[in-house]
C-alpha cells in the first residue's frame, strides 16, 4: 500500500479549500457520532472529509465537501473514534518484523506506535536499530522509534551483543522517524548521575525530544526522586496505585500497561476512578504483545476495553490511548484525535464499551475490516547481516547443566531461587533447601524448583551459567530454550532434566535463533526466529499458529500461567527486581549486584 499523506505544509491549501467547499474531498464519512477527545463529547450527526490523508472538516452538513470522486462511506450512526496509540510497545515481543505487526495490529484499531527497539539494539547494535527504524517510515501506519538508551540495560551486571553510547544517541536523533528516547532502565544510573546515562537523556533532551522512563522499583523514596530530576517524562513500571499517583504528582506521564502477561492497568487505575487524579497524564500502552495476543484477542483495543472494565468512562478510556499519547510526544497537531489537518486515523465502531472495530482508517485509507486487512502490505525483507545471530562455540551436552554442590559435604543446600510472579514483570527472591546427590544439586520437582541457566550467544564462548527458578510448574521431563532473553538476550533454558536442556539450546544454535520445548527427548514445539534471533521473517499469522503450539506444549508438560513464555523471556532482565539471572551470574536487583547461588 503506498499512502497518499502528504505534510500539512504541503497539504493547507487544500485542506483550506475542502473545508470551505473550493475542492472536494477524497473521502467523506457521513452521519457519526463524533468522539471528540478534546472537549470530552460525543457529538451526533458529523460528517467527516478527508483530503491528502487527512481530516480537513468535521461538523455537520459536509454536502459542499462532495464531489464526483468522493468517496462517501455511510457512518450509520455509528461512533468515530480516533485512531489507537500505543505509547510504549517493543515490536520484537511479537517476534515478528515491524511489518507484520502492523499488519496484525490494523484491524484492531491501532493506527500509531511508538516503538522501542532496544531488543535488536541489544543483538546488532546501531546497525540493527537503523533497520527497523527504515522498515517503519514506509508503512502505512504511524509508527515512531524512540533511540534505546540502555544496551546494554545494566553494564557490569551483564554483557550484551552491542553497546550503544550518547554518541550513538545523538547520531539518532538526526534519523527521520526517532521521537525520542527508549525507556530508561538503569535507574540507578540516572539517580547516581551516571556520566553515559545523563549523556544519553542530555543529547535527547537538546534534540527537542521525549525521554522514556523506566523505573522499576517499588522504592518512591530519593531514588525516584533523582531519577525524575535526570529528565525521564514517562513510566510504565509502575504495578500499585500509588507508583500512578506518585509519577504523576512528578510532572511524569504514568503509563498503565496491559500486554499478554503484564497486567497492571486494574491496580494504577484507581488513582483515577478512585482517588480523583486528573486522568489528562495517564497513558494507555502494551509493551509486550505476543503475536498469539495480536491475533486472536487484540490489541490497543483490548486496553481500551479492559480500563473500561476498570470504572473508567469510554470517552476518558479513549483519551488515554489517543489524544494522551500524541500530546506526549509532541505530535497533537498531527495524532490523536478527528480534527482537521491531523493525519485521518479514524475507527467506526457501534459500541463504545465492547469496542468492536468495524471499519479501520490510516492516513485516510480504509485499511480493514471486521477484522481483516483490506489492503496490500508486502513483506520487508530483512538483509543477511541481521541473521545467523546464535553463536554457542560448542555443542552443548547434559553435563554443562549440572550444578556443583558447594565444597562442604551435606545432604541439602540453600539455593536462591527466581520467583516467577504471574502477570507481572517483577520475580521474587525466594530460598529452597535442595537435595545434594553424588556432590551434584537437584531439582525439587515437588516443590516446583527447575532448574534454568543463560548460555552465552553473542561471542561463541560457550559459557553457561546455572541457577534455579521456581513457579512454571512443569511436571514432567522437558526444557524450553529461547533466544529472546530481554534485554541482554542470551540464551535461557528452563527445565526439569539436563538431558532435554542441552537438546534444545543446541537446536537453537541449528536454526539460529527462536523458542523451542522439548520433552523426554522430543521437540514439541519451535518458533523459528532467524532475524537477531528475536523476529521470524513468517506472516503473523504462521507465527502465531506456532507460538499457540508452544503454549498447548508447555501447558501439556504442567505449566498452565498465563503467557508463561513471556515470563520465561524476562528471567534474564537485570533491571527489573528482586532476583534475575545474566552471564556473570546470579543478580540482586535490590542492590544491583551479584549474589552467590547458596546462602551460606
Amino acid at each position: 500500500m503506498v499512502s497518499k499523506l502528504t505534510s500539512w505544509n504541503e497539504s493547507a491549501a487544500t485542506l483550506v479549500d475542502v473545508a470551505m467547499g473550493r475542492k472536494s474531498a477524497d473521502t467523506l464519512i457521513r452521519n457519526g457520532r463524533w468522539v471528540n477527545v478534546h472537549s470530552g463529547e460525543i457529538i451526533p450527526n458529523t460528517d467527516v472529509a478527508i483530503s491528502c490523508g487527512r481530516f480537513a472538516f468535521v461538523g455537520p452538513h459536509a454536502e459542499h465537501t462532495i464531489g464526483p470522486e468522493t468517496k462517501i462511506i455511510e457512518a450509520d450512526g455509528r461512533y468515530l473514534v480516533p485512531g489507537l496509540c500505543d505509547a510504549h510497545m517493543h515490536v520484537e515481543s511479537g517476534m515478528v518484523t515491524v511489518t507484520e505487526f502492523t499488519r496484525a495490529v490494523l484491524p484492531h484499531g491501532t493506527t500509531s506506535m511508538f516503538i522501542d527497539p532496544h531488543e535488536i539494539g541489544n543483538v546488532l547494535g546501531l546497525p540493527g536499530v537503523k533497520l527497523m527504524h527504515d522498515e517503519a517510515v514506509g508503512l502505512p501506519a504511524n509508527v515512531y522509534v524512540q533511540m534505546p538508551s540502555c544496551v546494554p540495560s545494566a553494564p557490569g551486571l551483564e554483557n550484551a551483543g552491542a553497546e550503544l553510547g550518547p554518541k550513538d544517541v545523538e547520531e539518532a536523533m538526526q534519523w527521520p522517524n526517532i521521537i525520542g528516547l527508549g525507556e530508561v532502565m538503569n535507574f540507578p544510573g540516572v539517580a547516581n548521575n551516571d556520566e553515559k546515562m545523563l549523556g544519553a537523556i542530555a543529547a535527547t533532551r537538546k534534540a527537542n525530544k521525549t525521554v522514556g522512563g523506566h523505573y522499576a522499583s517499588p522504592d518512591l523514596g530519593l531514588p525516584f526522586h533523582g531519577y525524575v530530576a535526570g529528565g525521564p517524562a514517562d513510566d510504565h513500571e509502575g504495578t500499585r496505585m500509588e507508583d500512578a499517583m506518585a509519577r504523576v504528582r512528578q510532572g511524569m506521564r504514568s503509563m498503565l500497561r496491559l500486554g499478554s502477561a503484564w497486567y497492571d492497568v486494574a491496580p494504577q487505575i484507581k488513582a483515577v476512578t478512585e482517588q480523583g487524579l486528573d486522568p489528562r497524564y495517564f497513558i494507555l500502552c502494551t509493551d509486550d504483545s505476543h503475536s498469539g495476543t495480536l491475533v486472536h484477542e487484540g490489541h490497543m483495543n483490548r486496553v481500551v476495553r479492559h480500563a473500561i472494565a476498570q470504572g473508567l468512562k469510554p470517552i476518558t478510556a479513549i483519551q488515554m490511548a489517543t489524544l494522551n499519547a500524541a500530546e506526549h510526544f509532541g505530535l497533537e497537531r498531527e495524532l490523536g484525535s478527528i480534527t482537521p489537518g491531523r493525519r485521518a486515523d479514524l475507527i467506526l465502531t457501534s459500541d463504545l464499551v465492547e469496542l468492536p472495530i468495524e471499519q479501520v482508517f490510516a492516513q485516510g485509507e480504509l485499511v480493514a475490516e471486521s477484522g481483516a486487512l483490506s489492503v496490500d502490505i508486502p513483506p520487508y525483507v530483512y538483509p543477511a547481516t541481521a541473521k545467523n545471530t546464535v553463536h554457542l562455540g560448542k555443542t552443548l551436552s547434559a553435563s554443562d547443566f549440572v550444578i556443583p554442590a558447594p565444597t562442604e559435604p551435606s545432604d541439602n543446600v540453600t539455593a536462591r531461587v527466581i520467583g516467577v510472579i504471574e502477570n507481572q514483570a517483577p520475580t521474587r527472591a525466594l530460598q529452597f533447601e535442595l537435595p545434594v546427590s553424588n556432590g551434584y544439586v537437584q531439582m525439587d520437582a515437588d516443590n516446583d524448583v527447575c532448574q534454568i541457566a543463560l548460555v552465552e550467544r553473542h561471542r561463541g564462548t560457550g559459557h553457561v551459567v546455572n541457577g534455579f527458578v521456581s513457579g512454571f510448574g512443569y511436571n514432567v521431563p522437558c526444557a524450553m530454550a529461547s533466544t529472546v532473553a530481554h534485554d541482554s538476550h542470551h540464551m535461557i533454558v528452563v527445565g526439569t532434566n539436563h538431558e532435554d536442556m542441552a537438546l534444545a539450546a543446541n537446536r537453537l544454535g541449528e536454526v539460529g535463533g527462536g523458542v523451542t520445548l522439548f520433552a523426554g527427548g522430543r521437540e514439541l514445539a519451535m518458533v523459528e526466529l532467524s532475524i537477531a534471533g528475536l523476529m521470524s521473517d513468517e506472516r503473523a499469522e504462521v507465527v502465531a499458529e506456532k507460538a499457540s503450539q508452544l503454549v498447548e506444549a508447555m501447558r501439556q508438560c504442567g505449566c498452565t500461567l498465563n503467557n508463561a513464555y513471556m515470563q520465561h523471556s524476562l528471567l534474564a532482565l537485570v533491571v527489573i527486581p528482586e532476583l534475575r539471572i545474566s552471564d556473570i551470574g546470579l543478580i540482586d536487583v535490590t542492590t544491583f549486584s551479584q549474589t552467590p547461588l547458596f546462602v551460606e
